[in-house]
């Protein structure tokens, strides 16, 4: 089956008249043309205004945060007494300790931080605030004396004079537990945070106020920070070769490229599975630390191996349609190369997310800091939340997942807008000035209501699955049935299915925006209609196109993850090191994937706007193609492969046909 006006394009006849085709604003009951480019209009102006008005929301919430909650003691830190460190404080009433002149103490030193007692009673742990944190271990009230004498910085309750640090019966219960670890204050908000990787992690697990599984993970973390550091480094270095690859890809390169992806499968399952088998034949197997990383590398070994035998097989299937990926690489580049700065978006909108997800949890750390003082045990202070907060923090959460999920949408349909305006230029000897801007002005002017409506349906896909993940969370213990966790992780599928189905389904509608100038559900209803009834004739092509692309993460994964084994292996004794190598893993993947969606979104729009071309002209004087000639010799390409396979299959059909048994004679 070929696509309407395709045989047109190898066929050695003219076409037959058609009418001419015009746009017209006329309202008529026939079915839509497509018009690329030729009228504009607002688009979902409805969503605009909702999402006006839910920012408005998100907006009082901010100012909300900042006048119910107390934006110093975020910032600054606060002591157990109700003083925040490093300015004036008032009383408060009932306890004896606050209101103090803290001008000269800004640091915020945690009493007993490697205290394995304070874990189950969090608040037991007091705060004060000093002039300078301990940079070098003390061991006895004597060296705690002496440091308060030489640097004038307190580490013992205000009431305790430094004179009778080493004198006053009760100093071990008003002091901190010894010995104090060296520790150093946090560059921005000034806290002073524990250096040794055990304390660290037993200070930041007992902070938000989890357990021991958690503590080991922070001090893999935290001891192997120059690691993931070096790893992370390493993966968006591998990512920026990705994109210089595809860009001057060849068919050499191409096998190259798959060479390496096989090799690096092969080679990362087989040492996952060597390690394991290290791991359980090791004498030191019975620390704690080994069993969860034999368990951990059991089940990266398994799924790794698992995921390896399908990229091989789907590499064996598809292997013979490498030409005409390298060709249509080629015609991906062509249209990159009018608009190079396309390959640049990713940092861009990178840059922005990371912008609202800073303003995101400094006003729901603000919200946790909104409440009102009481006095409890000890002249001590606590703050209780406010009413409705909780209500507000799910507000701000889905203003999270809605607002991120825009931002990607408005990169998706800049991209598509630059390459559809590229796409359809008669002139293609003098290529359009500034699409990119070109394609931002025409998105913040006509069409941010459909960015804001596509990007809400993400998200709501996304809510029932953080709903679902917190009712999880709080019926941990408590549901051991069988069917509860088989309906839970039913749900979990049907709904990440629905999301990666949403997404594609918005990735065709934003192009048929940026070319038709219609509506969401419009939209994405001919953009549907139209890829179906052309799907027979590049489809397959199109999906080996993002295959390759997904293969590029894979890469970018594979020697990420191999980099990571050999580095961490080093110290398997000391740390769980396998949850830092998961961690990188995602970086990894998140970073390639940032980076090589532009690729994605170009192979999408690129055919949507080939499609289109298809329906709206048939090659002929009146109504010539918008593809160049590149694109034209590829189309070509694709049509005699589709040729050919036809012809392939009507043989095999007849052979079957007339292989009859015939009787003897």
């Amino acid at each position: 089956m070929q696509c309407p006006g395709a045989q047109y394009l190898s066929s050695p006849f003219p076409p037959p008249p058609a009418p001419v085709w015009k746009a017209s604003a006329e309202r008529t009951p026939r079915q839509r043309e497509w018009r690329p480019q030729l009228y504009r209009k607002c688009t979902d102006t409805t969503w605009l205004f909702l999402f006006f008005l839910f920012w408005t929301g998100l907006m009082f919430i901010t100012g909300y945060s900042v006048a119910a909650g107390a934006t110093g003691r975020l910032l600054f830190g606060y002591d157990s007494f109700g003083n925040v460190c490093g300015k004036k404080n008032s009383p408060v009433e009932g306890a004896p300790l606050s209101g103090q002149d803290m001008t000269r103490k800004k640091h915020v030193f945690f009493m007993n931080s490697c205290n394995p007692e304070v874990k189950d009673v969090r608040l037991n742990s007091t705060i004060l605030c000093v002039s300078r944190c301990p940079e070098e271990q003390l061991s006895t009230l004597e060296e705690v004396q002496l440091f308060a004498d030489n640097n004038g910085s307190f580490l013992c309750v205000y009431s305790l004079n430094s004179i009778n640090y080493t004198q006053n019966p009760n100093a071990y219960s008003l002091c901190p537990r010894l010995p104090v670890p060296p520790s150093k204050s946090f560059p921005l908000f000034n806290r002073c945070i524990p250096q040794t990787p055990e304390c660290y992690s037993l200070f930041a697990s007992v902070l938000i106020n989890d357990v021991d599984i958690l503590h080991r993970i922070l001090s893999g973390i935290m001891s192997g920070r120059d690691i993931i550091l070096g790893l992370c480094i390493f993966a968006l270095a591998l990512s920026l070769g990705m994109i210089v690859t595809f860009r001057f890809i060849t068919t050499l390169l191409v096998h190259i490229f798959i060479a390496l992806i096989i090799l690096g499968l092969l080679f990362v399952c087989g040492v996952l599975w060597w390690l394991y088998y290290d791991y359980t034949h090791d004498l030191s197997i019975e620390l704690d630390t080994e069993r969860e990383n034999m368990k951990c590398l059991l089940g990266f070994a398994i799924l790794s191996t698992v995921i390896t035998a399908v990229l091989l097989g789907l590499i064996f299937v598809l292997r013979k349609r490498i030409k005409l990926t390298v060709e249509l690489f080629q015609v991906i580049n062509k249209a990159i190369s009018n608009s190079p700065f396309l390959l640049l978006q990713p940092l861009w909108t990178f840059a922005i997310l990371i912008f609202f997800w800073v303003f995101w949890v400094a006003v729901l750390l603000s919200l946790g800091t909104a409440g009102a003082a009481r006095v409890i045990e000890g002249g001590q202070v606590e703050y209780q939340p406010l009413v409705g907060i909780r209500y507000m923090w799910w507000y701000h959460l889905i203003g999270l997942i809605w607002t991120s999920e825009f931002i990607l949408a408005c990169q998706q349909m800049t991209v598509a807008g630059a390459l559809v305006t590229c796409y359809f230029n008669r002139n293609k000897n003098d290529p359009p000035d500034r699409p990119i801007l070109w394609s931002l002005s025409i998105l913040f002017c006509y069409h941010q209501g459909t960015a804001i409506k596509g990007s809400f349906l993400i998200t709501l896909m996304r809510i029932p699955r953080t709903i679902l993940m917190y009712i999880s969370n709080a019926l941990k213990g408590k549901q051991h049935g069988v069917w509860s966790r088989c309906v839970f992780r039913c749900c979990f599928c049907c709904f990440w299915c629905l999301d990666k189905w949403l997404r594609q389904f918005n990735q065709d509608a934003y192009p048929a925006t940026a070319i038709n100038g219609t509506d969401f559900c419009t939209s994405a209803q001919d953009a549907l209609k139209l890829l179906s009834k052309n799907s027979s004739h590049f489809t397959s092509v199109n999906c080996f196109g993002d295959f390759i692309i997904f293969l590029g993460k894979v890469l970018v994964v594979c020697f990420t993850v191999f980099g990571g084994l050999m580095a961490f292996n080093y110290n398997r004794a000391l740390q769980v090191w396998v949850i830092p190598l998961l961690l990188v893993t995602f970086f990894a993947y998140l970073v390639a994937h940032s980076f090589l969606s532009v690729f994605e979104t170009v192979l999408d729009a690129l055919f949507l706007c080939f499609a289109v071309d298809l329906e709206t002209n048939d090659g002929s004087s009146e109504k010539p193609y918008f593809m160049d000639q590149e694109f034209l010799s590829f189309v070509k390409s694709i049509n005699r492969v589709n040729a050919a396979r036809a012809q392939g299959a009507e043989r095999s059909l007849r052979n079957e046909e007339g292989m009859e048994l015939q009787p003897v004679v």
